[in-house]
């Protein structure tokens, strides 16, 4: 499948995802055909069906008093695979720039955590997640978030203008991550730093075998494995990078989170 391919796959089964929580008489097979999965999808389209994937995504993975604070919709909009404001450590007046922010979650949490002087962006490619995530921040009157419709791979936001990058579960789903993480370092001011989740490879597993383990969409096949994920962040000029996994998805494949941080000014 061409890059090209693969990138509209992954278009259409988060736009499906979307759909499937804003429009009730879709039916719910709609997010199996898409999405990184969440906890109730997990089994069905993260891999084979003789692989087993336990449960380790969406929006189980925050703590209730976060949940509390959101929007139902934001909630079953969740299909990531870690929870990176634990990562993050966001403080007040901070900009913070989400990637592939689906229906708004992490964005709406992080803006709580950068109150009003601070400033949230969300990228997505997909129409139907910003204009799930638009509705969300306007229900839970969130006036300092921003969403932006592009790629990851070409964010348009200006050099040196974030002090935080997060995602969850997204990188894994690009079919160029060195320029993902080109443009992460690109968009940080100096001093800037990453904290994200996603879904990674032991070493020892080869592209196929992550193939074999379930697809692209589903998170699993384009994933890099630990070593190959530092040695792009080191590559792209991060400092003091670090991949932590944190719970197994399906065999030799884990949650994982990242921290990098880039270089202050000299």
């Amino acid at each position: 499948m061409s890059t090209n391919d693969l990138r509209e796959q992954v278009r259409q089964s988060y736009a499906a995802s979307a759909r499937a929580v804003t429009t009730p008489a879709e039916p719910a097979d709609a997010v199996k055909q898409g999405g990184c999965c969440d906890s109730s999808t997990a089994s069905s389209s993260c891999g084979p069906s003789d692989v087993e994937v336990v449960d380790g995504f969406g929006a189980q993975l925050y703590e209730t008093e976060d949940q509390d604070l959101l929007p139902a919709e934001a909630l079953a909009a969740s299909l990531g695979c870690g929870n990176p404001l634990a990562v993050a450590e966001l403080r007040p007046g901070e900009t913070v720039l989400d990637l592939g922010s689906g229906g708004g979650i992490d964005v709406l949490l992080s803006a709580q955590r950068v109150g009003p002087e601070g400033k949230v962006y969300g990228l997505d490619m997909t129409e139907e997640m910003l204009a799930l995530a638009l509705a969300n921040a306007r229900q839970a009157g969130a006036s300092n978030v921003e969403f932006l419709k592009g790629t990851i791979e070409e964010v348009p936001l200006p050099a040196g203008t974030i002090d935080v990058v997060i995602s969850n579960c997204v990188v894994n789903l690009s079919t160029d991550k060195p320029a993902v993480f080109a443009e992460m370092y690109r968009v940080l001011k100096p001093g800037g730093r990453v904290g994200i989740t996603d879904v990674l490879a032991e070493d020892h597993l080869s592209p196929a075998k992550r193939a074999e383990r379930g697809s692209y969409v589903g998170c699993i096949a384009g994933a890099l494995s630990f070593s190959e994920y530092r040695a792009g962040l080191i590559e792209a000029g991060f400092a003091d990078a670090t991949v932590e996994p944190t719970h197994q998805v399906t065999d030799g494949m884990h949650s994982a989170i990242v921290r990098a941080t880039k270089a202050p000014a000299s």
